[in-house]
């Protein structure tokens, strides 16, 4: 399958089924082929990140809470009592093939809240670029019904946003999207590819395939994370994850669906700071900036003139020339005071004067470039 084998940067969801056996314990042989997977992955040259359900059924088991239903404080308890056994499952599994992981835990604010977006990306950057493997799931253990994402489908089409993944894949316990729920309708048929998610092809998620998936979510929320995804460039592929290694099935002609991406990563999180960003204030360059940032280089603080607008870290500021032409939209490094004090210095003094340093004002992957810019 192209889509998984050149994607650079992958996101799978595991689900709590496949994660966790009929007695309640981690499902260690299952992650330990599933973890073959992810080092064959690696082997050549791709990142993979895994947003992972679990906590709370293995939290059941710990605190002794049966199968019946639970209270939102209860659910909260699980998590915090499942979550070091869940760690320690993907430890167990990966750790024999030299693979290291590490824990993040996420709400919706981390995936929405464009400081904290920011600081989540980070952090997953800098563990991708140790060569860790960030195990994701949410942060259940603070989070409110109110303040959900909701379940980890959508919470891993985040995920593939926020780090700019080519492929998401979702395991399900069925193969694909179906014209029907195949285990009721046996003249159902796969749909194995789909260009565009339109009104016709979600009625199938939400009608005869709304029981398939697992846990949380079903076929339709797998539809609702699709779209989320390829709105940000990433192709998502639902597959049936209850066979060993389903992502070498999968390469291998294993059935699936497969959601084309609308644009790609870059172009797609570009018009996301170009577009859908109300500006929070203006950063003036001079000539040398200027033409540094047509070129689509980062916007170091030494070729700032002033600052204008009561921006944080992480919003949106307009890039003026000094005719005070907009030439560009970008992400702050920096709040608005603090970006006032570096106007003009070089880059290694900046940590003198704030006591920190965050980089260029404006990085160049957080640039997009106004219509009419001249670029070199």
């Amino acid at each position: 399958m192209r889509e998984l084998a050149a994607a650079r940067r992958i996101v799978v969801k595991v689900g709590s089924a496949l994660l966790v056996g009929p007695d309640g314990a981690a499902h260690a042989a299952w992650l330990a082929d599933f973890a073959a997977d992810v080092a064959r992955l690696k082997a050549r040259g791709q990142q993979v990140l895994i947003v992972s359900s679990g906590a709370v059924a293995l939290g059941r088991r710990r605190l002794g809470l049966g199968r019946r239903a639970l209270s939102l404080p209860e659910k909260q308890a699980a998590a915090a009592a499942g979550q070091s056994a869940l760690m320690r499952a993907w430890e167990e599994a990966l750790a024999p093939l030299g693979l290291a992981c590490a824990q993040v835990l996420l709400t919706r604010d981390d995936t929405e809240v464009r400081r904290r977006w920011l600081n989540a990306r980070a952090t997953v950057e800098t563990l991708l670029g140790l060569n860790v493997i960030p195990v994701i799931n949410e942060n259940d253990t603070v989070v409110t019904e109110e303040i959900r994402v909701g379940d980890n489908d959508r919470l891993s089409a985040r995920v593939a946003q926020l780090v700019g993944a080519e492929a998401l894949v979702l395991l399900s316990d069925v193969e694909g999207l179906h014209t029907a729920d195949p285990r009721r309708d046996p003249a159902a048929t796969l749909i194995p590819r789909i260009a565009r998610l339109t009104p016709e092809i979600e009625a199938m998620a939400g009608g005869a395939n709304a029981a398939a998936g697992v846990g949380t979510g079903g076929m339709a929320t797998k539809l609702e994370a699709a779209r989320i995804a390829s709105h940000a460039g990433c192709a998502t592929i639902i597959t049936l994850g209850e066979r060993p290694s389903p992502l070498s099935a999968v390469e291998a002609g294993a059935k699936a669906t497969v959601i084309e991406p609308e644009t790609t990563p870059r172009a797609a999180y570009k018009a996301w700071i170009a577009g859908s960003l109300a500006p929070a204030g203006s950063v003036t360059v001079d000539a040398g900036a200027a033409d540094a940032v047509r070129r689509g280089k980062s916007l170091l603080a030494a070729g700032v003139r002033g600052i204008d607008g009561r921006f944080e870290k992480g919003d949106a500021v307009v890039i003026r020339d000094a005719a005070g032409v907009e030439i560009a939209r970008g992400l702050s490094r920096y709040p608005a005071d603090h970006a006032a004090k570096i106007c003009g210095l070089k880059s290694d003094a900046i940590e003198a004067v704030l006591g920190y340093t965050s980089g260029p004002l404006v990085h160049a992957d957080d640039l997009a470039l106004s219509a009419g810019a001249v670029t070199a």
